[in-house]
């Protein structure tokens, strides 16, 4: 009894938000939001307990991560997503688009994938869509922080 308490008052303290991070995958089960999230891999059980996962993050209005999402709407953000999607799936190299497109300041400039685990420190968002992929499959999931299109790499 004590360690759930514990573990609610550590989930309940995990900072706030930034870049994927600071959130337990404790919380709602995965909604989509939006027209170009992923709704039908959210819909799966979880397939991996542990996922290498690149993204590319487009935010949108207020974000105050990278100063090109000051500019859009989160319609703007979600005609950019679809537009890297179709990339995507003619074939476009990931690392490139990331690099060129990401405002994840954290892992845009190295193409560097985020370890996805339940107790990593992402927000849950991430870990829900990370956990939900096949190797070398893409989808789309929307954060606090805009809209993650990401790859699973392992």
């Amino acid at each position: 009894m004590i360690r759930l308490a514990a573990l609610a008052v550590f989930a309940a303290c995990s900072g706030a938000p930034g870049g994927p991070m600071h959130q337990s995958m404790n919380g709602p089960e995965p909604a989509a939001e939006s027209a170009v999230v992923s709704a039908a891999i959210l819909a799966r059980e979880p397939i991996a307990n542990v996922a290498q996962i690149k993204h590319i993050l487009i935010g949108w209005g207020d974000a105050d991560h990278d100063p090109r999402a000051a500019k859009r709407t989160k319609q703007d953000a979600e005609v950019e997503v679809k537009a890297l999607m179709d990339q995507l799936h003619a074939g476009a190299d990931f690392d490139a688009l990331m690099k060129q497109h990401s405002e994840d300041g954290g892992s845009a400039s190295s193409a560097s994938p985020y370890k996805v685990s339940p107790d990593a420190g992402l927000v849950i968002e991430f870990k829900q869509m990370g956990l939900r992929l096949k190797v070398g499959e893409i989808g789309v999931v929307q954060s606090d922080y805009g809209f993650h299109i990401m790859k699973r790499v392992e």
